[in-house]
């Protein structure tokens, strides 16, 4: 069978029809879709992907979490007023809350941090919902940092971390699953640009 019937021709928008979000120099996210990452460095790579992006961010995370980004720590790459910080009090309301801000189509990024990898279907639910958003408005990228990085079903899985030395800023970064990109690994500096290995 060569043609395919109608009813399974989707009317979603191409992946393709908007071009990747590149918080980092070889680190593409596809848009209308979920990613991971992991590593000590996961927060900043999240920052990174807030500073390539236009308009507003939420970084959502459970109330329990101790850890937030500091506004005056992260202003040199990102202005702290795209940020808004929402904290539900119930482990289940975090990934639901990630999942109507991305159906919504008005926030480009969806940053989650949360303490452990979701299942497949949660993250099934997520892919849709960013489909959904961007038939909406924009098409919203779902960014989950995950302690271990083993999200089952993200559309690609990054590390992220510290490479530094004396005067020396840099990180390591690394593509651990992409459907679109083989494995790799390489260092950058503080504004994500490649930077040679000492």
């Amino acid at each position: 069978m060569n043609a395919l019937a109608p009813h399974l021709l989707s009317n979603r928008p191409s992946r393709a029809a908007t071009p990747p979000l590149v918080p980092a120099e070889g680190a593409e996210l596809a848009t209308a879709r979920a990613h991971e990452v992991c590593g000590a460095s996961r927060r900043y790579f999240a920052l990174l992907t807030a500073a390539a992006c236009r308009g507003p961010v939420f970084w959502i995370a459970p109330a329990w979490c101790r850890v937030r980004p500091n506004p005056p720590g992260f202003s040199r790459w990102l202005d702290p007023g795209r940020l808004t910080f929402v904290s539900p009090e119930r482990a289940e309301d975090v990934l639901w809350t990630v999942e109507e801000v991305l159906r919504s189509g008005a926030v480009p990024l969806v940053v989650a941090d949360l303490p452990g990898p979701p299942g497949l279907t949660p993250v099934r639910r997520l892919h849709l919902a960013a489909e959904t958003g961007a038939e909406k408005g924009c098409a919203p990228v779902a960014l989950l940092m995950t302690p271990e990085g083993a999200a089952p079903g993200v559309e690609s899985r990054w590390s992220l971390s510290p490479a530094c030395a004396p005067e020396r800023d840099a990180w390591s970064i690394e593509r651990l699953r992409d459907r679109t990109a083989p494995p790799g690994t390489w260092e950058i500096d503080a504004r994500g640009r490649s930077v040679a290995s000492a």
